[in-house]
């Protein structure tokens, strides 16, 4: 990504940053925390805000709220855009302010490592699914139009190009098989926006006949009484969201917020809103509504991120690089 591109993201980072309080919930003399996070749960944040500010320790606690792909979120705070709290989409994105000496080491300590919620990959399909669209296959047959985000914005993009890799070594495919689906996939997609909630308002708009979305886009946007339906794959990725306190004058308040996100009281917000909890207790207590799939996988199952990102998407020499080039697709990189 060149710099001027990388200047103007940040800019457009900063100018998301919206108030996510008003005056009247906060003392004066309160602490405001700046949240950033990637596209997706931008309707969840104001629900766990408002209840946090409820609590003892959220008293007098004044919220700002940016929302955009993850990447691009994870680099705009490298490059200085000010933040309290992070969440994003892979943990790769952590680790870069990891680097930076913004986030500590040991982020991922508690027993949920860090992670705040979990999701899965799953198609969203119009109403009626005239295209008949049931299976990982189906996505590749001749007509059928995909959706899903730019990889190298869009984190999520990246969580459902590998559930689409590892539902092919699901289905005993060789990883040079797996790599030929993709190559196949990308034959079918006819929009790459930069983040996940981009590419749902696309498919809103009647482009594509199938989004790779996650389960809580797709819950949101049926709770929105929007027309589609989704079809959670037998195959699919389990979804992992890091969060984390930034270094800085505000942190013991953004740590303190940080730890409540995982309290009960949080994550059964998290889980009615179409987030899988982290916590089995609450977990258990949604199972009707978050059905678990036969062949479920985790990132570890095709390699980890760290190996994925390099093997995958690094923008030059990656396999999703070069797929792109062979189809005359600019990486953005």
């Amino acid at each position: 990504m060149s710099r001027r591109t990388l200047l103007a993201l940040l800019v457009l980072a900063a100018l998301a940053v919206v108030p996510a309080a008003v005056a009247g919930h906060a003392k004066k003399s309160g602490t405001t925390l700046t949240l950033v996070a990637y596209s997706i749960p931008t309707n969840v944040y104001p629900k766990l805000i408002a209840a946090y500010q409820a609590t003892p320790q959220g008293q007098g606690i004044t919220f700002t709220t940016s929302f955009a792909a993850s990447e691009v979120q994870s680099k705009a705070v490298a490059a200085g855009l000010p933040a309290d709290v992070v969440n994003f989409s892979i943990s790769t994105d952590m680790d870069r302010l990891v680097q930076a000496g913004l986030v500590a080491k040991n982020w991922g300590a508690n027993p949920q490592h860090g992670i705040v919620s979990k999701s899965v990959v799953v198609f969203v399909l119009r109403n009626g699914n005239p295209k008949h669209i049931k299976t990982w296959d189906d996505l590749v047959k001749p007509g059928v139009q995909v959706v899903f985000p730019n990889p190298f914005s869009s984190g999520g993009a990246r969580w459902e190009i590998m559930a689409a890799y590892g539902a092919m070594l699901r289905e005993h495919k060789t990883p040079k098989q797996a790599i030929a689906y993709l190559t196949q996939l990308f034959r079918h997609n006819v929009s790459q926006d930069t983040s996940g909630r981009n590419a749902l308002n696309t498919f809103l708009s009647g482009k594509g006949d199938v989004l790779l979305d996650y389960e809580s886009d797709a819950k949101l946007a049926q709770q929105q009484g929007k027309p589609v339906y989704f079809l959670i794959p037998k195959a699919t990725l389990q979804i992992e969201t890091p969060l984390a306190a930034v270094n800085g004058s505000n942190r013991a308040a953004a740590q303190q917020f940080v730890s409540w996100l995982y309290t009960p009281a949080a994550q059964n917000i998290w889980a009615q809103n179409g987030y899988r909890s982290v916590l089995p207790a609450v977990e258990k207590k949604y199972l009707a509504q978050f059905p678990p799939r036969p062949q479920l996988f985790k990132i570890g199952y095709v390699g980890g991120w760290d190996k994925v990102n390099t093997q995958f998407f690094d923008p030059t020499n990656g396999i999703v690089a070069k797929i792109e080039q062979g189809l005359g697709v600019s990486t953005g990189g």
